[in-house]
């Protein structure tokens, strides 16, 4: 097996952490965690950005209710939109809504550094980075030149999923990119009409952080509101901050705020 070579990551200006959320397969809720995660850390006082990753399937406009295209500087920059207190910028704030981006690995390449580096991200505390799941062209480009401070894979508790998780944690420790941890999405479901708990895709978060040798940072409740926000373009922690799973996004957030800063030193 080829690993990825690991090239001279040039630092981003004004930038201070780059966090990538990552998964292993689509279908487990990353670019939902990843729109609401980088609110809760915004509403927390940081200076936040998003990028999203994912060419092929850019989902997070919509999710945060963003139409507008980027403008240009003089200088050729892209400006970032604004939504929720984040700078955003995706693939699907620059093509018609619907059109299929049919590209090969060299043009996914050049898109992703120019959301690194030819954005006018400012000044930022982080830029969390929405994957696209597995580990191909953009994960390669991005664990190449990025100077990543560290990275955090999304997964459900499923047993079937080790594998899923193996993969990405193989792919950061070849590229030497710290693993910040694991972050366990739809674990449980609480019953609104009888309040009853259960899981319903099996308790394997932990075993998993076990197996890796790496923290269980979270662990978010299955809820159909965080759907429904997603759809509306309003994350769940703005819409519902109350409710168990935005509780949950924002001790995930905290934790991922001093995990950053331990990944530093």
């Amino acid at each position: 097996m080829n690993t990825p070579q690991v090239h001279e990551r040039k630092p981003i200006p004004g930038i201070t952490d780059l966090l990538a959320i990552s998964s292993g397969k689509g279908g487990v809720g990353k670019s939902t965690l990843s729109a609401n995660l980088a609110v809760a850390l915004a509403r927390q006082g940081l200076a936040v950005g998003l990028m999203d990753a994912d060419i092929y399937g850019p989902n997070i406009p919509g999710m945060l209710g963003l139409s507008e295209k980027p403008t240009v500087t003089q200088s050729g920059m892209l400006v970032p939109g604004q939504a929720h207190g984040l700078r955003v910028i995706s693939m699907g704030l620059l093509i018609e809504r619907g059109a299929p981006v049919i590209w090969r690995g060299p043009m996914l390449a050049k898109m992703i550094n120019q959301f690194l580096f030819q954005v006018e991200w400012g000044t930022l505390d982080v830029l969390v980075l929405d994957l696209p799941p597995g580990t191909g062209d953009v994960q390669i480009t991005l664990t190449q030149s990025a100077p990543l401070t560290g990275a955090a894979i999304v997964t459900t508790p499923s047993a079937l999923a080790i594998e899923d998780v193996r993969r990405g944690v193989g792919m950061f420790r070849q590229t030497q990119v710290p693993l910040l941890g694991i972050i366990e999405n739809m674990s449980t479901f609480t019953c609104p009409t009888c309040q009853h708990t259960s899981a319903l895709f099996g308790e394997g978060g932990e075993a998993l952080a076990r197996t890796f040798d790496t923290p269980l940072l979270g662990q978010i409740p299955l809820d159909p509101q965080l759907r429904l926000c997603a759809d509306t373009g309003i994350p769940l922690v703005v819409a519902a901050p109350q409710s168990p799973a935005s509780q949950a996004l924002v001790q995930l957030a905290q934790r991922l705020t001093t995990a950053l800063a331990g990944a530093r030193i």
